[in-house]
């Protein structure tokens, strides 16, 4: 019999125990765990991490990437986001293959083995000038430049491409299949009311959650590990959070394809519309990770970013994530610049300070990397060369 703290509300402690067991969770079952009271709190991390512990043992993960930022002209207005820009804007920016080939050389040299590319959602729709550079490169849309970016990239410096280019159709998808070993997109909510105006996602057509989970169906369709996950402190309410949580959960019941859900915490930044909002707390942060873990279950890789809490990213540990997600040796996170990457040195000592082993992944995750489906015979050479029994990057190319 698992122990939990003679003071918690009988019910409460019950809920634990089925989730503990495996048991079917329902939505009522996620939100009475995502409020847990702060007596509560430490028996749901306690509950989550034994729920870890069950599916992914004592070993902590992470992907050493180069952070590729393709364009950072976008279709959409969200409220919170700074790496997209206005066409004024000096910054603005569609990368040449000359400088995309460059930040990837950069980032093999360094040991990084995935390519991550992010980009504006579709920014050809609305800027002649983005179209006008596209044609330039060859292209039609940013979707086509793309996927040429990936195949030069994997091809001149066997970096493995891993792409977030937002909604697709399941023909982009395809388009992009045979040159990314793995691809994502963030769910963020399924909320419809961040849509109204003065709400976070008001003028951004690729934030409807059908369609974003119409891409994650597509690419589990055609054999596509995925990233996906939620991003709090937007607007959205605690019963929100949990119905996001649902969503990815069935979604992956159906398809089989995700793997791995990233709780991701709003962090204000001066340049944004939401720049006035309040950010989640910690504590915010410990129950939505907890819950996540006890509804997505064992087998799923949880990742909440590091550099998104710097002063206190360790405690994550104890509610539950097994992974840290990607840590660039050489490029910012464009997505959150004010917010640099731990040092890899850093990051394993507070993994192994909370008793844990940190090791180096691939951008695909051993259990998918072992699937035919998932594996696209451009990456498997890389994969096997990268890896060993366990599908894991070897300790000494990670000590290294």
């Amino acid at each position: 019999m698992f122990y939990l703290h003679q003071r918690l509300d009988p019910e409460f402690e019950e809920l634990l125990q089925r989730a503990l067991a495996g048991d079917r969770l329902t939505r009522a079952d996620g939100e009475r765990l995502i409020s847990a009271t702060a007596t509560e709190l430490s028996a749901l991390m306690l509950a989550a991490s034994a729920v870890r512990d069950q599916g992914k043992g004592r070993i902590v993960t992470y992907s050493k990437n180069v952070f590729i930022p393709l364009t950072n002209l976008c279709r959409q207005k969200c409220g919170y986001c700074t790496f997209a820009k206005g066409p004024s804007d000096p910054a603005a920016l569609t990368m040449s293959p000359d400088d995309v080939l460059a930040i990837a050389e950069a980032g093999r040299r360094r040991g990084c083995k995935e390519a991550l590319f992010s980009l504006g959602e579709k920014p050809e729709e609305v800027y002649d000038f983005v179209r006008d550079d596209l044609r330039h490169f060859g292209h039609e849309t940013t979707i086509s430049y793309l996927r040429e970016m990936c195949a030069l990239v994997q091809n001149e410096t066997g970096l493995l491409p891993h792409a977030n280019p937002g909604i697709m159709t399941a023909d982009e998808v395809a388009a992009l299949r045979e040159c990314n070993v793995t691809m994502g997109l963030m769910l963020e909510t399924t909320s419809e009311r961040l849509h109204e105006k003065g709400s976070a996602h008001f003028n951004c057509p690729g934030k409807i959650p059908e369609l974003r989970l119409d891409t994650m169906r597509f690419c589990g369709e055609q054999g596509i590990a995925f990233t996906t996950g939620i991003l709090i402190g937007i607007g959205e309410t605690w019963a929100e959070r949990v119905d996001s949580l649902f969503a990815i959960h069935e979604l992956h019941q159906e398809t089989g394809n995700v793997q791995e859900v990233i709780v991701q915490n709003f962090r204000v930044k001066e340049d944004i519309i939401m720049r006035h909002e309040d950010e989640p707390s910690v504590y915010e942060m410990l129950r939505t990770i907890a819950t996540a873990r006890l509804i997505l279950g064992p087998s799923m890789n949880i990742q909440a970013p590091p550099n998104l809490t710097p002063d206190a990213y360790g405690i994550y540990l104890m509610a539950g994530i097994n992974d840290w997600g990607g840590v660039s040796p050489t490029t910012v996170d464009h997505i959150s610049p004010e917010a640099p990457w731990p040092k890899i040195e850093e990051l394993r000592a507070v993994t192994e300070e909370a008793g844990f082993e940190l090791r180096e992944r691939l951008a695909i995750y051993p259990e998918f990397a072992k699937k035919d489906r998932f594996v696209r015979d451009t990456a498997r050479p890389a994969i096997e060369r990268w890896t060993d029994e366990t599908g894991l990057v070897p300790t000494e190319e990670y000590e290294t």
